[in-house]
């Protein structure tokens, strides 16, 4: 492998071969987007998947990152006619950031230090015997060569504290000691967290008062807590390392001799660099390290959630009715056709009199008769239950029309950004958020994208991680599930457009123009029309577009317009056109796919259009099913320990899941109650969306907490997202106690209640 080649490196560090990382980066150069050389570039990066590339593409930016820096590093060295073949050798070596740093630390550009003035001072020479730890000499003899008045040096303990002061900075600067002293923090450092002398009385991370656990050893959810409770000011934290082993081995390090009569002053030097530069600094580096392994951990986790939640059953392209629950202002109603488009709105009100809630049962009635809707989507949220419960009587016992509760999560956010304004500029902020939890059902993942994804609130100490990193990686799930799913052209709005292949937000809006001045587009072709989509944007775009209704048979599948050429040949030879081939499955399984294979199309390529034909523009989305909530289950107050219910899992994080069992207060069901088997990452068995049995284990009605189990033959039912069968993992002693985010390592009396504190700080 050539070092100095970061195709080279990566293909070995991921093991990966070289001509599809090569492949990866060459395409990624060139404005090629992930989706699209995950699915129509298989044959050049042999069959990558999305996560791959996207490893590819971040360890190869890292990479190129660290060859500028060095070039940098080198430059200044050379600048300073320091650079020996060594260093160089050394510097070029180096695949982390963190060794590139040690190198360089000596030779960087810094304020006035202790030891640059005790060299100014002529003690060089002196530190230099401590350094070289020789077996003759007296350090204070020698040192009396060195006192002057004139340059700052009064005694000979002056001389020999100069003479350490550039001995602790060369020892703090070897980069041998830099890395011990990294590891050892990061190996062994315990993290010691206690209460802020100024902080008085119970806090939310009273827990924390007085707490230890190994650093390495310490989950993401409980670092970040660590780390708010700091912003906060209510907690004090530092790592804790073995000081006496660390400076003699620092001692060693720094070529310690024991008979050396320089050997005490050695000694001396290291205790001070330890204590003074050394600690302080990598264990500043070691927690930014921990801090920024814990964002990564947290938002995997949030991006996990996401998926699952963009990626629910949709209803489909059926009519709809969806309320806003309200009591004071009343529940907002609003119908929406097949296509989204709102047909009518009105208010309801259920707790304002009798004659309100007689006018508003006519009200809710009407609607239903006139638009005849396939569901009844309701919110989530306060009087939800109670909204739900009228919609069902008014319904009647014998009505065919669903009646689904819909997570509310960022309607409100979306009820009042730009994106609702510009759809709905004439309506009250509470009639768009009926629209919008009438259209999620129809369709999550088309309604989820005009909301921020931070404000979906399916992830864990969302503000505390790095803005960039998590921004950018909810960025990537939603565009990986847009173009997983695919696009109808022209009903999809130009906030669900903007993730598509090669669009952009820009592009996205002027082909919602273009379809709102010229009418619907009649084929993928049909998009060249459109101002700024030329051949490379055509090109990432269009396989991941679908036209019901286009022009031609396969502009309602995912084979790309590159390849008609090929399938029209395809159809030919079996003797049927196009249109017959797309859609017959026992047609398309008679191709001989391997007679079509060149130099360009590979067997990736035709399996995949194979199948595709089989199955054109099929959602990869499971069928919808909705969760059945018990009638008898409305509130906290109707719970009972040891009551078995089914709910929906609303948010998945590392200590646990919440579920909704329909009494507006998610329960958590720890990660050791998941299964009866031990579950490491609740993320293993349950996704947002999931329905599965759960037992009340315990109810706190003043704090409004509910602590539930899955375990003891409370098996998922499986659900919208493909959970369909899942058996219940065998049984195994769990000696792992139950932690809540933030949690110390021992188990409280009431574990359920503890971990449920923590509840509130997703919220935020």
């Amino acid at each position: 492998m050539d070092p100095t080649d970061p195709v080279a490196r990566v293909a070995a560090e991921l093991s990966i071969p070289a001509h599809g990382v090569k492949a990866v980066v060459e395409f990624l150069a060139g404005g090629a987007t992930v989706p699209f050389i995950a699915r129509y570039r298989k044959e050049a990066t042999g069959g990558l998947d999305e996560v791959q590339i996207r490893a590819v593409e971040e360890r190869h930016a890292y990479l190129r990152e660290l060859d500028d820096r060095k070039l940098v590093v080198l430059e200044e060295i050379e600048r300073q006619g320091k650079l020996t073949p060594e260093l160089r050798a050394a510097i070029e070596a180096c695949t982390l950031r963190s060794a590139l740093e040690d190198l360089y630390l000596p030779y960087k550009p810094k304020r006035r230090t202790r030891a640059m003035i005790a060299a100014e001072k002529g003690l060089d020479p002196l530190a230099q015997r401590i350094l070289a730890q020789p077996a003759d000499g007296d350090p204070k003899a020698e040192a009396e060569a060195f006192v002057n008045a004139e340059k700052g040096v009064a005694t000979v303990k002056d001389a020999l504290q100069g003479a350490r002061d550039i001995v602790a900075e060369a020892v703090t600067e070897n980069p041998a000691v830099r890395g011990y002293a990294r590891a050892l923090f990061a190996d062994e450092g315990v993290l010691v967290v206690k209460k802020a002398p100024e902080v008085e009385g119970p806090t939310k991370f009273e827990m924390y008062y007085e707490f230890r656990e190994a650093l390495a050893a310490m989950p993401s959810h409980r670092y970040l807590a660590v780390r708010r409770g700091e912003v906060e000011n209510v907690l004090r934290a530092e790592v804790e390392v073995d000081v006496a082993r660390a400076t003699a081995t620092v001692s060693g390090l720094a070529g310690r001799k024991p008979s050396s009569p320089w050997c005490a002053e050695l000694d001396a030097a290291v205790t001070d660099a330890w204590h003074r530069m050394l600690a302080p600094s990598v264990e500043g580096e070691v927690r930014v390290d921990m801090k920024l392994r814990a964002d990564r951990a947290a938002v995997d986790v949030f991006a996990q959630n996401l998926r699952a939640l963009l990626l629910a059953s949709p209803l489909g392209a059926r009519p709809v009715l969806g309320i806003d629950p309200g009591q004071r202002t009343g529940c907002k109603v609003a119908v929406v056709d097949a296509t989204g488009q709102l047909l009518e709105h009105a208010l309801l009100m259920l707790v304002q009199g009798a004659g309100a809630v007689a006018r508003s049962r006519e009200t809710l009635a009407a609607l239903v008769a006139k638009h005849r809707p396939s569901a009844i989507a309701v919110g989530n949220g306060t009087h939800g239950r109670e909204t739900e419960a009228f919609v069902r009587e008014v319904l009647g016992r014998d009505s065919a029309i669903v009646v689904v509760m819909v997570s509310e999560a960022g309607a409100s956010v979306y009820s009042a950004s730009d994106v609702a304004r510009e759809e709905f500029p004439d309506l009250d902020l509470t009639v768009r958020g009926a629209v919008s939890i009438a259209r999620r059902l129809q369709d999550p993942l088309a309604e989820l994208v005009k909301v921020d994804p931070k404000s979906i609130g399916v992830g864990q100490y969302q503000h505390d991680v790095f803005q960039p990193l998590l921004a950018k990686k909810l960025d990537e799930v939603v565009e990986s599930c847009v173009n997983s799913v695919g696009v109808e052209l022209n009903t999809a709005s130009a906030s669900l457009l903007r993730y598509v292949s090669g669009i952009g937000p820009t592009l996205a809006r002027r082909i919602v123009q273009h379809r709102d001045a010229n009418g619907p587009f009649h084929s993928r072709a049909a998009l060249h029309d459109v101002s700024g989509v030329g051949p490379r944007t055509f090109e990432q775009a269009a396989g991941f577009l679908r036209l019901r209704d286009g022009g031609h048979a396969l502009d309602r599948s995912a084979v790309h317009p590159e390849r008609y050429a090929l399938v029209e040949r395809m159809a030919r030879d079996l003797g049927a056109d196009v249109a017959a081939l797309v859609g017959d499955a026992a047609m398309a399984s008679k191709i001989p796919w391997q007679r079509y294979a060149d130099g360009e199309v590979g067997e990736f390529t035709l399996r995949d259009i194979v199948a595709e034909l089989g199955k054109p523009g099929r959602d990869p989305r499971a069928a919808f099913e909705p969760p059945k909530f018990r009638d008898d289950v409305r509130t906290l107050e109707d719970l009972k320990v040891d009551m078995r219910l089914e709910g929906v899992v609303t948010n998945v994080t590392a200590f646990g899941a919440f579920v909704d069992v329909g009494v507006h207060q998610d329960g958590l069901v720890h990660v050791s109650q998941l299964s009866d088997r031990f579950v490491r990452d609740p993320a293993e068995v349950v996704r947002p969306g999931d329905r599965i049995q759960v037992r009340v284990l315990e109810i706190d009605l003043v704090r409004k907490r509910i602590a539930l189990t899955a375990k003891s033959g409370s098996a998922s039912t499986g659900g919208a997202s493909g959970n369909q069968g899942r058996a219940p993992a065998p049984a195994r002693d769990d000696r792992r106690g139950p932690r809540g985010q933030g949690a110390p390592p021992k188990a409280p009396a009431q574990p359920q209640f503890r971990n449920d504190v923590f509840a509130r700080l997703l919220k935020k």
